[in-house]
């Protein structure tokens, strides 16, 4: 298939937390055969902040974000395509290329809405002011999401949609891997993510009030926007990770934390990518509690979860090196057998082809 894809950026992983599963997806489909070529906007200083070249799955078309008639004549370059895929969140011109990418729908073009924070984006269809893309949703050939489970899928159906599939985040095994401790992110428990408004009250319930409760232990934050929080001695906040020292950033610790947006947490079935990234690279996770975890990982044995800050510190309270290993180990043999980006590739292209998608649990 050649395909056309107009995402946030999949070059720079700068305040967008997507571009490792645009990556992830994108060089499975490039294993495969497909042709991919990605259309991103040079905005928000991405392009300044790239962590990665042009890589060889995809080609980049890098258009202006000052600019409609740029991201227009994208479209437009997009006509041949067999499969044209608008993605969420793209951060400029959305609502324009959501209903140009439509005009591009023939019998051989198909239109996909690949919604990569499904729950924030229900959140808004559902509210009451207007919002131009809730009309749009019926003429999508597919609405793909990158987790949500039934409940996306549901929500989703009651907008309209012809049908509604979740690929979800996965591992890609090339990028995401055990590595050598670094000294630069040596702590008992690590949390990686960028400061925004649907996660800011649960990094303090989780990663914070820990870090209170724990004065004699050691505490790393990476991630945009925490420069101005004051924080407590035993935290360390090392700014933005590129992509490059994230395997290091989640092996180095004792423990690797995910901590779920709200709107996430609360659809439930929406693994970070965060997830598959510090299992792949071996690391003992500890999650916020959310609903269908269990389809990824297995509690207590493939990861730790919590409810709150102070089962988190709970939880460091008791880990020994020996046990964090352990379940490090049988995560990184879970995700490997059955998440990762070859496999949620196959499942899209059954789907593509008219076949039923697997039931729910086997992803």
């Amino acid at each position: 298939m050649n395909i056309a894809w107009f995402g946030s950026s999949i070059v720079s992983a700068y305040w967008n937390g997507a571009a490792t599963y645009y990556r992830g997806v994108c060089r499975a489909l490039h294993a495969r055969g497909h042709r991919v070529t990605f259309y991103e906007p040079d905005a928000y200083e991405r392009q300044q902040h790239r962590d990665i070249p042009d890589p060889e799955y995809a080609r980049v078309v890098v258009y202006s974000g000052d600019d409609a008639g740029a991201a227009l004549r994208c479209v437009e370059a997009a006509r041949s395509a067999d499969l044209v895929i608008k993605a969420s969140g793209v951060g400029v011109f959305d609502a324009l290329l959501e209903e140009a990418v439509l005009d591009l729908r023939t019998e051989r073009t198909r239109v996909a809405f690949w919604d990569v924070d499904a729950p924030a984006t229900l959140d808004r269809l559902n509210a009451e002011a207007p919002d131009p893309l809730r009309a749009l949703i019926p003429r999508f050939d597919l609405i793909l999401t990158y987790g949500g489970g039934a409940p996306v899928v549901n929500a989703y159906g009651a907008l309209g949609a012809r049908a509604c599939v979740p690929i979800y985040n996965a591992l890609d095994p090339a990028t995401h891997y055990p590595v050598p401790p670094d000294p630069r992110f040596a702590a008992d428990l690590g949390f990686l993510g960028n400061r925004l408004p649907d996660r800011e009250a649960r990094v303090e319930e989780f990663f914070f009030c820990a870090a209170e409760r724990l004065p004699y232990k050691r505490f790393l934050l990476g991630g945009s926007g925490w420069q101005d929080r004051p924080l407590f001695s035993n935290v360390d906040y090392v700014g933005h990770v590129g992509t490059t020292d994230h395997n290091a950033f989640h092996g180095t610790p004792r423990v690797a934390l995910n901590i779920s947006r709200e709107s996430m947490a609360r659809y439930g079935y929406s693994p970070a990518t965060r997830v598959f990234e510090a299992a792949g690279a071996g690391a003992c996770l500890l999650t916020d509690a959310w609903e269908g975890l269990e389809l990824f990982l297995e509690p207590g044995e493939e990861a730790l979860v919590a409810h709150n800050g102070a089962e988190v510190a709970e939880h460091l309270r008791a880990l020994t090196p020996g046990c964090a290993r352990r379940i490090g180990q049988a995560a990184r043999r879970r995700i490997l057998a059955c998440h990762t980006y070859d496999r949620r590739v196959v499942r899209l292209e059954r789907l593509l082809e008219g076949q039923e998608p697997e039931r729910e649990g086997t992803l």
